[in-house]
């Protein structure tokens, strides 16, 4: 590498280093495993590591093993739960409710999304939601899938979503509001400024940040600073991109994961289907130290090659992950 390419990966290195004060919060043996960190200016304080909603509700997983997974997952301190109305045709909600049953619900910062655009579809879907879920509110809600140019415009226009999630959030029924994508950071920035042109201030957004980001197409880079400006927490995600990111031999698991909670994150969500891959979450938080620039760089140097045409982030190129290009009807 020439010594002006080192200057910057340090450069951009110095981007992604800077961490967000870290809460260990002391108290309950069931939390020493997690590290706790504040959501944006919400004043709520959540698990950096958050158990993602869409691996729990997979055929290949029974419905007993999900639940037995969530519980021990929250037991063990994590306290952020993601999910969405169309994860596994509602069967990732209805496992999650089961789960929060005796007492587990009160323990935990409830999350899950709808894809409706119309504020009709939008409610039906937050009511089914909630019933799935055996709760009467929700935590956070999101507006799911913000990933094409027109989707702010529909969320926004009279008779959109948000206005079902407002009058959801005045009855009680939801708590805080954000919005996910995976598609490009522009249609996140866009998203931005039209809940601004419209005096509507987020709580918190979802997206992907990995190490393969940092290279093509950047959430990290574009969105991340705004968010932090803002006072908006961030949500990451796709720290494996699946598994692909993995699959490209350059990063372990747990790299991927310290890089992830290196960023100035709220919660990284990730995918948990077995014992193995929670222990694995688990053992990220224990091992967990700050990086270094130096240290960003060279995983930054170490990734750059097999990330620069996003062949490893298919969430961004390919319409794999897009389960409202294959369902549109779910936008109504």
């Amino acid at each position: 590498m020439s010594k002006m390419d080192r200057r910057e990966f340090v450069k951009a290195a110095g981007t992604v280093a800077g961490v967000m004060a870290l809460n260990t919060k002391a108290g309950a043996e069931s939390k020493s495993e997690m590290i706790y960190r504040k959501l944006g200016r919400t004043g709520e304080e959540v698990s950096v590591i958050g158990l993602g909603g869409y691996h729990i509700g997979k055929a290949s997983l029974s419905e007993q093993d999900s639940i037995q997974l969530i519980r021990q997952a929250i037991d063990r301190g994590i306290t952020f739960l993601d999910n969405c109305w169309d994860y596994n045709n509602g069967v990732s909600e209805e496992r999650m409710g089961k789960a929060l049953t005796g007492g587990y619900r009160n323990k935990v910062f409830l999350m899950t999304k709808i894809d409706g655009r119309t504020k009709a579809a939008a409610a039906h879907q937050i009511d089914e939601s909630l019933k799935r879920l055996q709760t009467d509110h929700v935590d956070l809600m999101q507006h799911h899938e913000v990933i094409r140019l027109e989707d702010p415009d529909r969320i926004f226009a009279e008779g959109g979503s948000m206005e079902a999630l407002l009058e959801a959030q005045k009855a009680g029924k939801v708590r805080y509001i954000g919005f996910t994508g995976h598609k490009d950071p522009y249609v996140h920035l866009r998203m931005l400024e039209e809940a601004k042109a419209h005096n509507v201030h987020f709580d918190a957004v979802q997206m992907p940040l990995n190490v393969m980001d940092a290279h093509f197409r950047s959430f990290t880079h574009e969105v991340l600073p705004v968010l932090e400006r803002e006072g908006i927490a961030p949500l990451g995600m796709k720290c494996f991109g699946d598994h692909h990111i993995l699959d490209s031999k350059t990063v372990t698991p747990i790299e991927a994961l310290h890089y992830c909670m290196n960023l100035p994150v709220a919660v990284q969500i990730t995918g948990i289907d077995s014992q193995q891959i929670l222990d694995q979450a688990f053992e990220a938080v224990r091992t967990f130290k700050p990086l270094s620039k130096d240290e960003v760089a060279r995983l930054l140097d170490r990734t750059r090659a097999a990330a620069m045409n996003g062949q490893y982030e298919l969430y961004k190129t390919t319409a794999n992950f897009d389960g409202t290009a294959h369902r549109p009807q779910m936008l109504g």
